[in-house]
Formats: structure tokens, C-alpha cells, sequence
């Protein structure tokens, strides 16, 4: 039984589910904004605000920590330098999934994950 085992498997292993997460996470701080799967999002969101978190504390540790966390030096720099500042005032809830519908090829829920705040459109901006 699952019973109280928190996380989702995805359908795949453990290096390949971590790969994933990491890979989701780089997009998403890079872009502000991705487009994934609705149980990805679920899951990347719990991947990713901890290292925003973790971010707002600019450390040797936390880059450290980051870092091992993404394997991508311009992200990490990104994440401490412009995205952590902009949520320094905001006690957490850093991002925002946003249900897209289905895609066509398999009929998958997708979902929009952005930060809050850096991912709106430009017409979501002028509202």
C-alpha cells in the first residue's frame, strides 16, 4: 500500500523522475513561464519553490546547494540575482498553474506554470 508516501512516481524511475524535475525547473527559471503536463506541474511546483525559498539567502551554501540541485550555472545566477529578489517581501506561493486543457495527440491534461509576477503575458500585464 502507498499509504503516507508522498510524491509522485510519473511513470518512471528514480534518476529519470529526478532528471525530469530538474530539467522542468531549469525551463522555468529560465523562461518564467513553461507548458507541461498537469501532474508535472503539480510536482515541479514542490521541486521548485523550495530553491526560491532557499534563494533569498544569498550564501556560498545556498548557491552550493542550488547548484547541485539544477547543474546549471547561469539559472543559479539567475535565481539569486533576479527571481529570489523579486519574491523577498512573499512568504511562499511563488508560482501559479493555470490549466490549459488537453493536448491533442494523447488527450493529456496540460497546465501553464509560471512564477508569479515574471511569467503574465504582456496582455495580462495591461488587465
Amino acid at each position: 500500500m502507498r499509504h503516507r508516501k508522498a510524491g509522485r512516481r510519473l511513470g518512471r524511475t528514480t534518476a529519470h523522475r529526478k532528471a525530469t524535475m530538474r530539467a522542468l525547473a531549469v525551463a522555468l527559471f529560465r523562461y518564467n513561464a513553461i507548458e507541461t503536463g498537469w501532474m508535472k506541474a503539480k510536482e515541479l511546483r514542490q521541486f521548485a519553490e523550495p530553491l526560491i525559498t532557499l534563494a533569498k539567502k544569498d550564501t556560498v551554501t545556498n548557491r552550493r546547494r542550488a547548484f547541485a540541485a539544477l547543474r546549471d550555472k547561469t539559472v543559479v545566477q539567475k535565481l539569486f540575482t533576479e527571481i529570489a529578489p523579486h519574491f523577498a517581501e512573499r512568504p511562499g506561493g511563488y508560482s501559479r498553474i493555470l490549466r490549459v486543457g488537453n493536448r491533442l495527440g494523447d488527450a493529456t491534461p496540460t497546465a501553464r506554470i509560471e512564477l508569479v509576477g515574471l511569467g503574465e503575458t504582456q496582455e495580462e500585464k495591461k488587465k
